[in-house]
Protein backbone atom coordinates (compact mmCIF):
# COMPACT_ATOMS: atom_id res chain seq x y z
CA UNK A 1 0.00 0.00 0.00
CA UNK A 2 1.11 3.22 -0.74
CA UNK A 3 0.22 6.97 -0.50
CA UNK A 4 -1.21 9.25 -3.21
CA UNK A 5 0.71 7.13 -5.98
CA UNK A 6 3.94 7.69 -3.85
CA UNK A 7 6.73 4.66 -3.43
CA UNK A 8 7.86 2.69 -0.06
CA UNK A 9 10.40 5.18 0.85
CA UNK A 10 8.70 8.29 0.74
CA UNK A 11 5.15 6.58 2.42
CA UNK A 12 7.72 5.69 4.92
CA UNK A 13 8.89 9.70 5.26
CA UNK A 14 5.21 10.77 5.65
CA UNK A 15 4.06 7.85 8.05
CA UNK A 16 7.16 8.97 10.23
CA UNK A 17 6.10 12.65 10.20
CA UNK A 18 2.22 11.56 10.62
CA UNK A 19 3.27 11.80 14.33
CA UNK A 20 5.46 15.05 14.73
CA UNK A 21 8.62 13.31 13.91
CA UNK A 22 10.54 14.52 10.87
CA UNK A 23 9.85 14.39 7.84
CA UNK A 24 12.73 14.53 5.47
CA UNK A 25 12.74 16.75 2.52
CA UNK A 26 14.23 13.60 0.13
CA UNK A 27 10.93 12.47 -0.09
CA UNK A 28 10.69 15.07 -2.96
CA UNK A 29 14.23 15.46 -4.21
CA UNK A 30 13.71 12.52 -6.95
CA UNK A 31 12.37 14.30 -10.22
CA UNK A 32 8.42 13.70 -9.92
CA UNK A 33 6.99 11.16 -12.19
CA UNK A 34 6.19 12.28 -15.49
CA UNK A 35 3.68 9.54 -16.00
CA UNK A 36 1.97 7.89 -13.90
CA UNK A 37 -0.72 4.67 -14.26
CA UNK A 38 0.08 5.49 -18.08
CA UNK A 39 -1.52 8.90 -17.67
CA UNK A 40 0.77 11.94 -18.15
CA UNK A 41 1.41 14.42 -14.73
CA UNK A 42 2.11 17.93 -15.35
CA UNK A 43 4.44 20.19 -13.32
CA UNK A 44 5.16 23.01 -15.29
CA UNK A 45 2.74 25.93 -14.21
CA UNK A 46 2.89 27.40 -17.69
CA UNK A 47 0.45 24.00 -18.67
CA UNK A 48 -2.03 24.37 -16.14
CA UNK A 49 -4.58 25.79 -18.59
CA UNK A 50 -7.22 28.09 -17.86
CA UNK A 51 -10.03 27.26 -15.82
CA UNK A 52 -13.03 28.90 -14.50
CA UNK A 53 -14.53 27.05 -10.85
CA UNK A 54 -17.76 27.11 -9.70
CA UNK A 55 -19.11 29.91 -7.74
CA UNK A 56 -19.24 29.07 -4.03
CA UNK A 57 -21.91 32.15 -3.43
CA UNK A 58 -23.94 31.49 -6.54
CA UNK A 59 -27.43 28.72 -6.19
CA UNK A 60 -27.08 26.16 -9.32
CA UNK A 61 -29.89 27.65 -10.71
CA UNK A 62 -27.97 31.10 -11.26
CA UNK A 63 -29.30 33.07 -7.68
CA UNK A 64 -26.81 34.83 -5.85
CA UNK A 65 -26.30 34.06 -2.03
CA UNK A 66 -26.38 37.60 -0.30
CA UNK A 67 -26.35 36.25 3.16
CA UNK A 68 -25.32 33.47 5.86
CA UNK A 69 -28.98 31.80 6.48
CA UNK A 70 -29.32 31.22 2.70
CA UNK A 71 -25.84 29.26 2.67
CA UNK A 72 -26.80 27.75 5.48
CA UNK A 73 -29.97 26.14 4.72
CA UNK A 74 -29.72 26.48 0.35
CA UNK A 75 -26.42 26.40 -0.99
CA UNK A 76 -24.74 24.28 1.76
CA UNK A 77 -27.52 21.79 1.24
CA UNK A 78 -27.00 22.09 -2.21
CA UNK A 79 -23.47 21.80 -2.45
CA UNK A 80 -23.55 18.60 0.03
CA UNK A 81 -25.35 16.85 -1.71
CA UNK A 82 -23.82 17.44 -5.39
CA UNK A 83 -20.08 15.97 -3.80
CA UNK A 84 -22.24 12.99 -2.36
CA UNK A 85 -23.37 12.49 -5.74
CA UNK A 86 -20.50 12.88 -8.06
CA UNK A 87 -17.21 12.54 -5.52
CA UNK A 88 -17.90 11.09 -2.20
CA UNK A 89 -20.58 9.32 -2.34
CA UNK A 90 -23.72 9.03 -0.12
CA UNK A 91 -23.15 7.88 3.62
CA UNK A 92 -25.98 6.93 6.57
CA UNK A 93 -26.23 8.37 9.66
CA UNK A 94 -25.55 7.14 13.05
CA UNK A 95 -26.35 3.27 13.45
CA UNK A 96 -29.27 2.23 15.68
CA UNK A 97 -27.19 -0.84 17.09
CA UNK A 98 -24.20 1.12 17.73
CA UNK A 99 -22.75 0.92 21.02
CA UNK A 100 -19.75 2.03 23.47
CA UNK A 101 -17.71 -0.20 25.78
CA UNK A 102 -15.53 2.18 27.95
CA UNK A 103 -13.07 -1.14 29.12
CA UNK A 104 -10.50 1.96 30.19
CA UNK A 105 -12.13 4.37 32.15
CA UNK A 106 -9.45 6.74 33.10
CA UNK A 107 -6.02 5.21 33.80
CA UNK A 108 -2.90 7.29 34.65
CA UNK A 109 -0.45 7.49 32.31
CA UNK A 110 2.18 8.87 30.43
CA UNK A 111 4.48 9.65 33.69
CA UNK A 112 1.61 11.05 35.25
CA UNK A 113 0.44 13.66 33.02
CA UNK A 114 -2.81 11.84 31.74
CA UNK A 115 -5.92 9.85 31.99
CA UNK A 116 -6.19 6.94 29.65
CA UNK A 117 -9.36 6.33 28.00
CA UNK A 118 -9.82 3.60 25.48
CA UNK A 119 -13.70 3.01 23.85
CA UNK A 120 -14.36 0.06 21.55
CA UNK A 121 -17.51 1.57 18.90
CA UNK A 122 -19.35 -1.73 17.87
CA UNK A 123 -20.99 -0.39 14.61
CA UNK A 124 -23.66 -2.77 14.80
CA UNK A 125 -25.52 -5.08 17.46
CA UNK A 126 -23.00 -8.04 16.38
CA UNK A 127 -19.95 -7.60 18.39
CA UNK A 128 -18.15 -9.73 16.10
CA UNK A 129 -18.63 -7.33 13.41
CA UNK A 130 -17.01 -3.79 12.40
CA UNK A 131 -15.61 -2.08 15.46
CA UNK A 132 -13.04 1.11 16.21
CA UNK A 133 -11.03 1.27 19.16
CA UNK A 134 -11.16 4.61 20.50
CA UNK A 135 -7.38 5.89 22.78
CA UNK A 136 -7.92 9.03 24.45
CA UNK A 137 -5.74 11.33 26.64
CA UNK A 138 -7.00 14.33 28.76
CA UNK A 139 -4.56 16.22 30.50
CA UNK A 140 -4.43 15.19 34.58
CA UNK A 141 -5.70 16.98 37.20
CA UNK A 142 -8.04 18.78 34.53
CA UNK A 143 -11.07 20.29 36.60
CA UNK A 144 -13.54 20.63 33.61
CA UNK A 145 -14.13 19.25 30.07
CA UNK A 146 -11.52 19.78 27.85
CA UNK A 147 -11.38 20.62 23.94
CA UNK A 148 -9.79 17.86 22.14
CA UNK A 149 -7.68 16.70 18.93
CA UNK A 150 -8.81 13.83 17.00
CA UNK A 151 -6.73 11.86 15.19
CA UNK A 152 -7.60 9.68 12.08
CA UNK A 153 -4.31 7.44 11.74
CA UNK A 154 -2.68 4.92 9.90
CA UNK A 155 -1.56 2.46 12.47
CA UNK A 156 -3.25 1.08 15.00
CA UNK A 157 -3.77 3.03 18.51
CA UNK A 158 -0.57 0.76 20.20
CA UNK A 159 1.19 1.76 17.34
CA UNK A 160 0.44 5.59 17.29
CA UNK A 161 1.56 6.23 21.01
CA UNK A 162 4.37 5.41 22.80
CA UNK A 163 2.46 4.09 25.95
CA UNK A 164 2.52 -0.13 27.23
CA UNK A 165 -0.88 0.65 28.78
CA UNK A 166 -3.05 0.50 25.45
CA UNK A 167 -4.93 -2.81 24.76
CA UNK A 168 -2.25 -4.03 21.34
CA UNK A 169 -4.21 -3.78 17.74
CA UNK A 170 -4.26 -5.16 14.72
CA UNK A 171 -4.03 -3.95 11.08
CA UNK A 172 -4.71 -4.40 7.86
CA UNK A 173 -1.41 -6.80 6.44
CA UNK A 174 0.17 -6.59 2.60
CA UNK A 175 -2.17 -9.64 1.94
CA UNK A 176 -5.34 -8.32 3.08
CA UNK A 177 -5.61 -9.71 6.50
CA UNK A 178 -5.66 -8.55 10.08
CA UNK A 179 -2.55 -8.88 11.44
CA UNK A 180 -1.04 -8.09 15.24
CA UNK A 181 -0.06 -4.35 14.86
CA UNK A 182 3.11 -5.11 16.28
CA UNK A 183 4.29 -7.41 12.90
CA UNK A 184 2.31 -4.87 10.35
CA UNK A 185 2.57 -1.94 8.44
CA UNK A 186 2.85 1.24 10.99
CA UNK A 187 3.59 4.33 10.13
CA UNK A 188 4.43 7.11 12.70
CA UNK A 189 4.20 8.74 16.13
CA UNK A 190 1.61 10.60 17.73
CA UNK A 191 3.36 13.32 20.03
CA UNK A 192 0.26 13.83 22.93
CA UNK A 193 2.81 15.67 25.19
CA UNK A 194 2.51 19.29 23.97
CA UNK A 195 -1.31 18.96 23.17
CA UNK A 196 -1.81 17.85 27.10
CA UNK A 197 0.54 20.60 28.65
CA UNK A 198 -1.50 23.14 27.01
CA UNK A 199 -4.94 21.80 28.35
CA UNK A 200 -5.88 20.09 24.86
CA UNK A 201 -6.79 16.58 25.27
CA UNK A 202 -5.88 13.98 22.11
CA UNK A 203 -7.58 11.17 20.54
CA UNK A 204 -6.62 8.74 17.99
CA UNK A 205 -8.26 6.09 15.77
CA UNK A 206 -6.92 3.68 13.16
CA UNK A 207 -8.65 3.98 10.11
CA UNK A 208 -8.38 0.56 9.03
CA UNK A 209 -10.92 -0.62 11.77
CA UNK A 210 -13.75 1.37 9.95
CA UNK A 211 -12.63 0.14 6.25
CA UNK A 212 -10.15 -1.39 4.79
CA UNK A 213 -8.05 0.77 2.00
CA UNK A 214 -7.83 -1.65 -0.63
CA UNK A 215 -9.72 -2.31 -3.75
CA UNK A 216 -12.12 -5.12 -2.70
CA UNK A 217 -11.90 -4.53 0.71
CA UNK A 218 -15.68 -3.82 1.46
CA UNK A 219 -16.82 -7.27 2.64
CA UNK A 220 -14.41 -6.58 5.87
CA UNK A 221 -15.86 -2.79 7.06
CA UNK A 222 -18.79 -0.90 8.02
CA UNK A 223 -20.30 -0.39 4.11
CA UNK A 224 -20.89 -4.12 4.32
CA UNK A 225 -23.45 -3.33 6.41
CA UNK A 226 -25.90 -1.22 4.76
CA UNK A 227 -25.08 -3.84 1.16
CA UNK A 228 -29.10 -4.78 -0.28
CA UNK A 229 -29.72 -8.12 -0.76
CA UNK A 230 -27.56 -9.02 -3.56
CA UNK A 231 -25.58 -6.11 -3.65
CA UNK A 232 -21.56 -6.70 -3.36
CA UNK A 233 -20.61 -2.97 -4.24
CA UNK A 234 -22.20 0.02 -3.30
CA UNK A 235 -24.11 1.95 -6.09
CA UNK A 236 -22.39 4.50 -8.34
CA UNK A 237 -23.57 7.30 -5.96
CA UNK A 238 -22.85 5.76 -2.81
CA UNK A 239 -19.70 6.27 -0.44
CA UNK A 240 -16.09 5.27 -0.95
CA UNK A 241 -13.60 4.46 1.48
CA UNK A 242 -12.89 8.10 2.15
CA UNK A 243 -16.93 8.62 2.99
CA UNK A 244 -16.60 5.72 5.21
CA UNK A 245 -13.59 6.60 7.19
CA UNK A 246 -15.21 10.01 7.43
CA UNK A 247 -18.49 8.56 8.82
CA UNK A 248 -16.32 6.98 11.16
CA UNK A 249 -14.78 10.23 12.73
CA UNK A 250 -18.49 10.70 13.21
CA UNK A 251 -19.14 7.68 15.23
CA UNK A 252 -16.08 8.62 17.27
CA UNK A 253 -17.70 12.12 17.97
CA UNK A 254 -21.20 10.63 18.85
CA UNK A 255 -19.13 8.86 21.60
CA UNK A 256 -17.07 12.05 22.27
CA UNK A 257 -20.52 13.75 23.39
CA UNK A 258 -21.16 11.43 25.96
CA UNK A 259 -17.76 11.51 27.17
CA UNK A 260 -18.02 14.10 30.89
CA UNK A 261 -13.99 14.95 30.17
CA UNK A 262 -14.08 16.12 26.44
CA UNK A 263 -16.15 19.37 25.64
CA UNK A 264 -17.51 18.13 22.21
CA UNK A 265 -18.08 21.54 20.72
CA UNK A 266 -14.26 21.83 21.17
CA UNK A 267 -13.34 18.85 18.89
CA UNK A 268 -11.09 19.03 15.96
CA UNK A 269 -9.79 16.67 13.51
CA UNK A 270 -6.56 15.96 11.55
CA UNK A 271 -5.48 13.62 8.70
CA UNK A 272 -2.32 13.35 6.53
CA UNK A 273 -2.98 12.75 2.74
CA UNK A 274 -6.13 10.71 1.81
CA UNK A 275 -6.60 10.99 5.54
CA UNK A 276 -6.51 14.51 4.98
CA UNK A 277 -9.25 14.51 2.30
CA UNK A 278 -11.13 12.36 4.47
CA UNK A 279 -11.09 15.19 7.18
CA UNK A 280 -12.43 17.58 4.95
CA UNK A 281 -15.59 15.83 3.99
CA UNK A 282 -15.82 14.60 7.70
CA UNK A 283 -15.72 18.38 8.47
CA UNK A 284 -18.10 19.09 5.72
CA UNK A 285 -20.60 16.71 6.38
CA UNK A 286 -20.89 16.75 10.02
CA UNK A 287 -20.84 20.52 11.27
CA UNK A 288 -20.04 19.06 15.17
CA UNK A 289 -16.34 19.06 14.12
CA UNK A 290 -15.41 22.30 15.46
CA UNK A 291 -12.02 22.95 13.28
CA UNK A 292 -10.21 20.92 10.72
CA UNK A 293 -6.69 20.16 9.89
CA UNK A 294 -5.81 19.05 6.83
CA UNK A 295 -2.55 17.79 6.25
CA UNK A 296 -1.30 17.32 2.26
CA UNK A 297 -4.93 16.81 1.10
CA UNK A 298 -4.26 17.15 -2.69
CA UNK A 299 -6.35 16.00 -5.51
CA UNK A 300 -9.85 14.70 -3.95
CA UNK A 301 -9.07 16.89 -1.08
CA UNK A 302 -8.02 20.75 -1.15
CA UNK A 303 -6.06 20.97 -4.41
CA UNK A 304 -8.48 22.39 -7.55
CA UNK A 305 -8.80 19.48 -10.13
CA UNK A 306 -9.47 21.98 -12.74
CA UNK A 307 -5.96 23.07 -12.65
CA UNK A 308 -4.02 20.48 -14.46
CA UNK A 309 -1.24 20.04 -11.98
CA UNK A 310 0.13 17.57 -10.29
CA UNK A 311 -1.92 14.49 -9.66
CA UNK A 312 -5.49 14.59 -11.62
CA UNK A 313 -8.82 12.98 -10.95
CA UNK A 314 -7.91 10.69 -14.14
CA UNK A 315 -4.94 9.21 -11.82
CA UNK A 316 -7.21 8.90 -8.40
CA UNK A 317 -9.68 6.94 -10.31
CA UNK A 318 -7.04 4.53 -12.78
CA UNK A 319 -8.53 1.28 -12.11
CA UNK A 320 -4.83 0.01 -10.88
CA UNK A 321 -4.93 3.40 -7.97
CA UNK A 322 -7.69 4.35 -6.07
CA UNK A 323 -11.52 4.04 -7.70
CA UNK A 324 -12.74 2.34 -4.39
CA UNK A 325 -12.13 5.21 -2.29
CA UNK A 326 -14.73 7.65 -4.32
CA UNK A 327 -18.09 7.31 -5.28
CA UNK A 328 -18.02 5.27 -8.94
CA UNK A 329 -19.59 8.56 -10.43
CA UNK A 330 -16.26 10.01 -10.28
CA UNK A 331 -14.52 8.27 -12.80
CA UNK A 332 -16.71 10.09 -14.86
CA UNK A 333 -14.72 13.45 -14.33
CA UNK A 334 -11.50 11.71 -15.11
CA UNK A 335 -11.23 13.29 -18.53
CA UNK A 336 -13.26 16.24 -18.56
CA UNK A 337 -12.73 17.96 -14.71
CA UNK A 338 -14.34 20.94 -16.09
CA UNK A 339 -17.41 19.29 -16.55
CA UNK A 340 -17.70 18.80 -12.69
CA UNK A 341 -20.24 20.27 -10.73
CA UNK A 342 -17.71 21.06 -8.09
CA UNK A 343 -14.36 21.74 -7.48
CA UNK A 344 -12.04 22.15 -3.89
CA UNK A 345 -12.83 25.48 -3.40
CA UNK A 346 -16.23 24.41 -2.41
CA UNK A 347 -15.40 21.46 -0.20
CA UNK A 348 -13.12 24.08 1.44
CA UNK A 349 -16.18 26.08 1.38
CA UNK A 350 -17.85 23.87 3.78
CA UNK A 351 -16.27 24.13 6.43
CA UNK A 352 -17.12 27.71 7.22
CA UNK A 353 -17.54 29.53 9.03
CA UNK A 354 -15.12 26.83 11.37
CA UNK A 355 -11.70 27.29 11.77
CA UNK A 356 -9.36 25.46 8.85
CA UNK A 357 -6.22 25.07 8.36
CA UNK A 358 -4.33 23.34 5.12
CA UNK A 359 -0.91 22.37 5.57
CA UNK A 360 1.75 20.86 3.11
CA UNK A 361 5.00 21.42 1.45
CA UNK A 362 6.37 23.21 -1.36
CA UNK A 363 8.17 20.23 -2.74
CA UNK A 364 4.98 18.31 -2.67
CA UNK A 365 4.23 18.75 -6.36
CA UNK A 366 2.15 15.43 -6.52
CA UNK A 367 -0.16 17.49 -3.92
CA UNK A 368 -0.26 20.52 -5.90
CA UNK A 369 0.42 22.91 -3.35
CA UNK A 370 -0.24 25.98 -4.70
CA UNK A 371 -3.90 24.44 -5.89
CA UNK A 372 -4.63 24.26 -2.40
CA UNK A 373 -3.94 27.84 -2.01
CA UNK A 374 -5.59 29.03 -4.40
CA UNK A 375 -9.13 26.81 -3.54
CA UNK A 376 -8.81 28.47 0.22
CA UNK A 377 -8.85 32.09 -1.85
CA UNK A 378 -11.57 31.00 -3.94
CA UNK A 379 -13.29 29.95 -0.71
CA UNK A 380 -12.92 33.13 1.34
CA UNK A 381 -16.31 34.83 0.71
CA UNK A 382 -17.98 32.17 2.09
CA UNK A 383 -15.59 33.05 5.42
CA UNK A 384 -16.38 36.96 5.18
CA UNK A 385 -19.78 36.07 4.66
CA UNK A 386 -20.07 35.14 7.98
CA UNK A 387 -18.09 37.98 9.01
CA UNK A 388 -15.02 35.63 9.36
CA UNK A 389 -11.37 36.28 8.73
CA UNK A 390 -10.07 34.75 5.36
CA UNK A 391 -6.59 34.37 3.97
CA UNK A 392 -6.36 37.81 3.22
CA UNK A 393 -4.57 38.22 0.83
CA UNK A 394 -4.33 35.90 -2.71
CA UNK A 395 -0.40 36.14 -3.38
CA UNK A 396 0.96 32.49 -2.50
CA UNK A 397 2.89 32.72 0.32
CA UNK A 398 6.54 31.42 0.80
CA UNK A 399 7.62 28.02 2.99
CA UNK A 400 8.24 28.99 6.09
CA UNK A 401 5.22 32.00 6.26
CA UNK A 402 1.95 30.92 7.96
CA UNK A 403 -1.07 32.60 7.73
CA UNK A 404 -3.26 31.51 10.90
CA UNK A 405 -6.73 33.46 10.68
CA UNK A 406 -10.43 31.70 10.77
CA UNK A 407 -8.73 30.06 7.77
CA UNK A 408 -4.91 29.03 7.57
CA UNK A 409 -2.37 27.87 5.25
CA UNK A 410 0.64 26.65 6.17
CA UNK A 411 3.56 25.34 3.51
CA UNK A 412 7.10 23.97 5.02
CA UNK A 413 9.97 23.53 3.01
CA UNK A 414 10.02 20.05 1.79
CA UNK A 415 7.51 17.41 0.54
CA UNK A 416 4.96 15.63 1.61
CA UNK A 417 3.51 14.85 4.84
CA UNK A 418 4.79 16.90 8.39
CA UNK A 419 7.48 18.07 10.70
CA UNK A 420 7.66 19.23 13.77
CA UNK A 421 7.52 22.02 13.25
CA UNK A 422 3.86 21.79 11.54
CA UNK A 423 2.80 20.09 14.85
CA UNK A 424 3.88 23.15 16.72
CA UNK A 425 1.98 25.17 14.59
CA UNK A 426 -0.98 23.01 14.88
CA UNK A 427 -0.98 23.41 18.46
CA UNK A 428 -0.68 27.34 18.14
CA UNK A 429 -3.84 26.77 15.92
CA UNK A 430 -5.75 24.66 18.44
CA UNK A 431 -5.09 26.99 20.81
CA UNK A 432 -6.44 30.48 19.08
CA UNK A 433 -9.70 28.17 18.08
CA UNK A 434 -10.36 25.77 20.64
CA UNK A 435 -9.06 28.26 23.43
CA UNK A 436 -8.16 25.61 26.51
CA UNK A 437 -8.87 26.88 29.59
CA UNK A 438 -11.86 28.46 28.90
Amino acid sequence: MCCCGRGPVAWALLAASAGGLAAQSQNAAKPPASVVAGIPVNYDEARVGTYTLPDALRMADGTPVRDSKTWETKRRPEILRLFEENQFGRSPGRPAGMSFDVFDRGTPALNGTALRRQVTLYFSPDKNGPQMDLLIYLPAGASKAVPLLLNLSFSANSSTVDDPGIRPGTVWGRDHKRVPAASGPNFGKLNVAPFLAHGIGVATVYYGDIDPDFAGGIPNGVRALYLKPGQTEPAPDEWGAIAAWAWGLSRAMDYLETDPGVDAKRVAIEGVSRLGKTVLWAGARDSRFAAVIASCSGEGGAALSRRNYGETIAHLTAPSRYPYQFAANYQKFAARPDQMPVDANLLVALIAPRPLLLQTGNQDFWSDPKGEFLAAVAAGPVYRLFGKQDLGTDQWPAAGEPILHTMGYLMHAGGHGTIPSDWDTFLKFAEMHLQPGR
